[in-house]
């Protein structure tokens, strides 16, 4: 398993890169819009495990996620209020996720067999880390690179967190996180992710141009994407477990389905995005 992983994860990482800072901003949308396809797919299985509903949310995403790409401009989204409007929304959907992880498994009684509530979820959590992700490597229309930059820097923020939160949890890790819903996440962990993805953050200030006067809303916006990014991680694995799943596919060898890794990042990616159109 973890071979297959390690060989998965160098066949994707260059191709991820790759596409965020060569394609021009309309390539990189067609190319993000097929893995938010293929994600909201699987999304479909932990709605339902019935054929109709399946077919049906995706139907709907479908509907949703086109009409999306209709109204809103590739390549001016900060002056857009449908996506100001949809990162508000995206952010605040997270806060009250709080809720629902805190609760579990006694907040699922009033969503289980609620198919119209997990599509809205499903809209919610995929939607807005499509459209954070595009607005991100817009930034700097004449120059991709300084979009890819900053695209690369929220990816490099999860993946150092959940890396620290890894080896920290099973060196110290002793107080759950979240026992109900993944029992494996430890407070130490989390302590232990957030000071990795600290290192993160000071490389961005050596390599990354940050406006003048603007440097600690960068340490602030890093340290709420790095906690949405659990928090993206523990609201998949609470539906899935409600739904009796481990995984959400089988897409990627060694890492289960695409919607089991980019969890976190859809949760940091408009949480990010928020702290950047409104105070970068």
């Amino acid at each position: 398993m973890l071979k297959q992983r390690i060989i998965t994860a160098l066949i994707l990482a260059p191709l991820a890169l790759a596409a965020i800072f060569m394609l021009p901003l309309f390539g990189l949308a067609v190319v993000f819009a097929l893995v938010l396809i293929l994600a909201a797919r699987e999304w479909a299985r932990v709605v339902s495990d019935q054929g109709s509903k399946r077919l049906s949310f995706f139907v709907v995403f479908s509907l949703v996620f086109g009409f999306s790409l209709w109204q809103l401009p590739l390549d001016s989204l900060a002056q857009s209020t449908w996506f100001s409007a949809m990162l508000g929304l995206a952010v605040a959907a997270w806060l009250s996720s709080l809720y629902l992880l805190s609760r579990y498994p006694h907040s699922a009684t009033f969503w289980h067999n609620s198919s119209v509530f997990k599509l809205l979820v499903g809209l919610v959590v995929l939607l807005p880390f499509f459209w954070s992700l595009v607005f991100l490597r817009s930034v700097d229309p004449s120059n991709p690179a300084v979009g890819g930059a900053w695209v690369l820097y929220v990816l490099l923020l999860v993946w150092a967190a959940d890396t620290g939160a890894y080896f920290a949890g099973k060196r110290f890790g002793k107080r759950k996180l979240a026992k109900n819903v993944s029992p494996k996440k430890t407070i130490e962990g989390l302590l232990g992710g957030l000071a990795v993805a600290a290192l993160v953050t000071v490389g961005a200030f050596i390599f990354l141009d940050i406006p003048e006067g603007k440097e600690w809303v960068l340490v602030i916006a890093s340290g709420f994407t790095v906690l949405a990014s659990v928090v993206g991680d523990l609201v998949e694995s609470m539906f899935k477990r409600q739904a009796g799943i481990k995984d959400s596919g089988s897409l990627l060898p060694g890492h289960g389905g695409l919607l089991d890794r980019i969890d976190s990042m859809t949760a940091a990616m408009p949480v990010f995005a928020f702290f950047f159109l409104h105070w970068m």
